[in-house]
């Protein structure tokens, strides 16, 4: 069974940058990340249901996050097995998946400060990393990877490692263990986000 995209993903964790106040010695990155934030903010700040979140959440996250790129890179050598319909649903339903991790990680940030700690540029992109206080648990480090024109979200850092490595990790584990087979991976995602849209209702 897939491991659930909750705190260990690329946007589970991107729940974080909605409460990142303005920046002062601001690059295109760190602007970046404050105007993707202070949305972010508007959107899992409102007084409305879980619902009408997520189809909010949507188009910002397309517009913000390289969420194709990310998918490719995490499933990886089976990118290139996958048949053109199946990185298609492929890349649809990871899209969702995405989405499911941002929505139910929402109850879990409330009440979160952040400091800049700096950014550096990268062959990757730009790294901003953060300081992250809550309520009553330890500080964390957050590093968010912004690259691209118009930038995007392409990789977060939490606990020390890559999201998007940690789940490519995962998802090749899955793969390895059903004989690479991605319609198996495909079904899996289908089964995932039925359960999620179970919980929501």
């Amino acid at each position: 069974m897939l491991r659930r995209l909750t705190r260990r993903t690329i946007l589970g964790t991107a729940c974080l940058l909605s409460f990142v106040p303005s920046l002062a010695l601001a690059t295109p990155a760190t602007d970046f990340v404050s105007s993707f934030g202070g949305q972010l903010a508007h959107i899992l700040n409102a007084n409305v249901s879980t619902d009408k979140k997520y189809e909010e959440l949507l188009p910002l996250l397309r517009k913000n996050v390289d969420i194709a790129g990310i998918g490719r890179y995490v499933l990886g050598r089976y990118w290139r097995v996958a048949t053109p319909e199946q990185q298609k649903e492929y890349l649809q339903l990871f899209e969702r998946v995405l989405l499911n991790a941002v929505t139910n990680q929402m109850g879990h940030y409330q009440d979160v400060s952040l400091q800049l700690l700096g950014s550096v540029p990268t062959p990757a992109g730009e790294k901003v990393s953060l300081l992250v206080r809550r309520p009553h648990q330890p500080d964390i480090t957050l590093t968010t990877v912004v690259a691209g024109t118009p930038p995007k979200v392409v990789d977060l850092y939490g606990e020390g490692a890559s999201m998007r490595m940690t789940q490519r990790s995962d998802y090749t584990a899955f793969l390895t263990r059903n004989g690479g087979k991605v319609q198996v991976m495909i079904d899996a995602l289908k089964h995932q986000i039925a359960y999620n849209a179970a919980l929501r209702h």
